[in-house]
């Protein structure tokens, strides 16, 4: 049987608690080290198995609405109207089943609320840092699907993403309305996490080797991971490949182009805090002076579930998505033309 989350409890504990423990929805409890992970035969903590954040998508929002102010929890009844709103998206497969069609009610997952107001916990807003000048730049010069008002002529006017190669990094470790199985894997000197979404396995040395050359890019980067103490794995991501967006509109709240750009000075720190046989409190902090004025750092709470079933990310069938992109934008372009 499961144990209670560890945010849950903290939560309770917030809620039930005294007027000063009441008063203070700013902060999130720190992630304890009392629990003390099994450890694999080859003597390091074990964090083994299947670790999909389904859970998590629940409507929290990416970025915090200004509403909420710095607070990091929402109150009883704001908590109670978010659940609400979940009851509602929750009811769509019934309304579809006995309307006798098929939507968004069959296609995107929804899970529990929860009281986090957004996953990002730095600014204390919970918004992402201004732009610098060359990160606007930058930003403005992406191509997507998801940009308004694009036309589409080759493959480059195609984010990774819209091609099926990557979601980037840390785009990868939030939750999406589906394919959300994350599974760990470990053998001496190495973890490898395997993502449902867009097929992709980061492996993580833990050997003490050195990162790659930086000349080396790759689109998840270059990870290194050292173990902090009996229950937190610490990885340090450099060398990234520019050109896939650092968020993704699938998570909510999120920007809605997928225009946030990720610069080859671009560093991530990712934190694995075990603190019960079923439960990891993940922080990362994201680096990258040349698009962001300051860092950003976010936290989610995963839940084991071994059960999940991982499934073939077949992101366009027949790879003929992109073709199609082009082959309409131009023709709706030739009869614009022609038209006029």
């Amino acid at each position: 049987m499961r144990s209670a989350s560890f945010l849950a409890a903290s939560l309770a504990l917030l809620m039930a608690g005294g007027a000063a423990a009441q008063e203070d929805l700013t902060q999130l409890p720190a992630p304890s080290d009392d629990f003390q992970p099994s450890l694999t035969s080859w003597g390091e903590p074990d964090f083994r198995g299947g670790w999909p954040i389904d859970h998590l998508n629940g409507r929290t929002p990416f970025q915090r609405p200004s509403e909420y102010g710095n607070r990091q929890l929402l109150t009883e009844e704001e908590y109670n109207e978010r659940a609400q709103a979940v009851a509602q998206l929750e009811q769509r497969y019934e309304n579809e089943e006995s309307e006798g069609t098929m939507g968004m009610g069959h296609w995107a997952e929804v899970a529990a609320a929860n009281r986090r107001t957004s996953w990002i916990t730095a600014p204390a807003d919970g918004q992402l840092p201004a732009y610098t000048p060359e990160g606007q730049r930058l930003s403005d010069a992406m191509r997507s699907t998801w940009a308004a008002g694009q036309h589409f002529d080759w493959v480059d006017d195609f984010d990774s993403w819209d091609r099926c190669i990557t979601r980037g990094l840390p785009a990868s470790m939030f939750p999406f309305m589906y394919n959300n199985g994350i599974r760990i894997f470990q053998a001496p000197g190495l973890v490898a996490l395997q993502l449902e979404m867009v097929h992709e396995v980061r492996m993580i040395p833990t050997d003490g080797s050195a990162h790659l050359p930086r000349q080396i890019g790759q689109w998840m980067g270059d990870s290194r991971g050292t173990w902090e103490d009996h229950n937190t794995l610490r990885v340090d991501t450099v060398n990234f490949r520019p050109g896939p967006s650092a968020t993704n509109i699938g998570t909510t709240g999120s920007p809605r182009e997928n225009d946030t750009p990720v610069s080859e000075e671009a560093h991530l720190v990712e934190r694995f805090h075990m603190v019960g046989e079923d439960e990891i409190i993940y922080e990362f902090t994201w680096t990258d002076p040349v698009v962001f004025e300051e860092p950003w750092s976010a936290r989610l709470e995963w839940q084991r579930d071994d059960d999940y079933g991982m499934y073939e990310y077949a992101c366009h069938e027949g790879n003929v998505q992109i073709r199609n992109y082009i082959t309409a934008s131009r023709a709706e372009r030739a009869a614009q033309d022609a038209s006029e």
